[in-house]
């Protein structure tokens, strides 16, 4: 059963406070698991790797057959109906649209001391790009991921992913073609993003690795940070509906369900300052679990980390929707972005009762890697900015540092730093002080 929280409670506080610190997820043994992996492939390169993929993935991998030929991407590419391919083309065009809408500017002036000051964006040369297998194949996950890159001026896209005996989903390689992958490998867990990290002779290291994964692969991505830049460590999906009496019971039970089935380990929850509504979803979502494909899945999901907060005015919502700092958040109300207005920790917020969460995972435009596990109160999703890095300049000329100069040599020698002190001196022609 989900846990029920209700503002009226004289516990209220203890209990909400214990909901937001409760973890979805255990380590167990899995950084030690990992650091071996990563130890491993480091050392090794190929020979680990080809190891590692025939013992999780009973796959034989060769230096021949490790990369997906071109040949193999188009023949996936035909095997598409057209109304699949139709569909990846418009949320591929919308994704792209969007992100072209982030360009951050270069700018450059010269101060009233005469230095001329820059900043320059630039994007990073080779990123890859993890695409989960399992139980589900996620084409969509290429395109958020990809796209981006692409649009940014990655120069090298590589994609890994696990294989099923060998093949990938017909979709999730044409996803790569439209989005303009370079590279697509045949590997996944903690060894494909060591592989990315270090290279191998099989696959050359890159600069940034992106996109999501289950625990191994996560944290891969944390123990390697430094090594590689990363997008973020991210947790099981989530998503809160903040949600009044005039809606649909089961519009909101489905949009709930829908990231329920992402995971046993993701987490919904209704935030309504109604009690009976509050019993009807409950209700409809236990009409609609025994219909659904991956019914066993959000079974666990809903019954293990399913909560339903009640209010006492719908008003409130804002507060407690800030301190839960969601992944996904839907305001299914009748003035959504005025409460939106007030809302400052979620990755993403969905307006109106006709916006559903859904239509974000693919074809609304914004990117759907976005931070969970309450990360939302200090970090974003991912966006075209996290394809690039930007890059200061300074010049300065003997007029200017003559009137810099000055308090540069003593805060240098205030630290102790003597070569800092000199090297101004020596160009303002005081090199007798050193």
């Amino acid at each position: 059963m989900p846990i029920r929280i209700n503002s009226n409670s004289g516990n209220f506080g203890d209990k909400f406070r214990k909901f937001l610190n409760s973890q979805r997820e255990t380590l167990n043994d899995v950084e030690n698991i990992v650091t071996q992996i990563i130890t491993q492939v480091k050392d090794t390169g190929d020979h680990a790797l080809f190891e590692l993929t025939k013992k999780f993935d009973d796959y034989v991998l060769t230096e021949d057959n490790i990369r997906i030929s071109e040949s193999e991407i188009e023949n996936s590419y035909q095997k598409c109906k057209t109304q699949e391919l139709d569909a990846l083309k418009m949320a591929s065009s919308r994704i792209r649209l969007f992100h072209e809408k982030q360009f951050p500017d270069n700018y450059n002036y010269i101060d009233l001391e005469g230095v001329e000051l820059a900043l320059r964006w630039s994007p990073i040369e080779s990123v890859g790009i993890y695409v989960p297998g399992g139980s589900a194949s996620y084409p969509s996950s290429v395109l958020m991921n990809a796209i981006p890159a692409k649009v940014a001026g990655v120069k090298r896209l590589v994609m890994v992913s696990p294989s099923n005996k060998g093949k990938l989903n017909h979709l999730v390689l044409a996803a790569a073609k439209i989005s303009g992958v370079d590279e697509v490998y045949r590997i996944g867990g903690a060894q494909a993003i060591a592989a990315l990290a270090y290279g191998c002779n099989s696959i050359d290291a890159v600069d940034k690795i992106v996109g999501p994964g289950n625990a191994y692969v996560a944290a891969a991505k944390r123990q390697l940070f430094g090594k590689v830049g990363i997008d973020m460590v991210a947790g099981p999906s989530e998503i809160l509906v903040v949600a009044d009496n005039k809606n649909d019971a089961k519009w909101i039970a489905v949009d709930l369900l829908s990231q329920a089935e992402h995971d046993p380990l993701a987490q919904s929850i209704l935030i309504t300052d109604d009690i009976e509504f509050a019993n009807n979803v409950e209700e409809e979502i236990d009409a609609c679990l025994p219909l659904l494909d991956r019914k066993d899945i959000a079974t666990a999901s809903w019954r293990d980390f399913g909560a339903i907060i009640i209010i006492n005015n719908i008003e409130q919502a804002p507060e407690v929707v800030n301190k839960i700092a969601p992944e996904h958040l839907e305001l299914a109300i009748d003035e959504p972005q005025k409460m939106a207005d007030k809302i400052i920790n979620a990755g993403a917020i969905f307006l109106g009762r006709r916006t559903p969460e859904a239509l974000g995972d693919y074809v609304a435009g914004p990117n759907h890697v976005l931070p969970t596990s309450r990360t939302s109160r200090f970090s974003s999703g991912l966006g075209l900015i996290d394809f690039m890095k930007r890059t200061t300049l300074v010049g300065a000329k003997e007029s200017s540092i003559k009137k810099i100069g000055p308090a540069a040599i003593t805060l240098a020698e205030a630290e102790g730093l003597g070569a800092h002190a000199l090297s101004i001196k020596l160009r303002l022609g005081r090199h007798s002080d050193a």
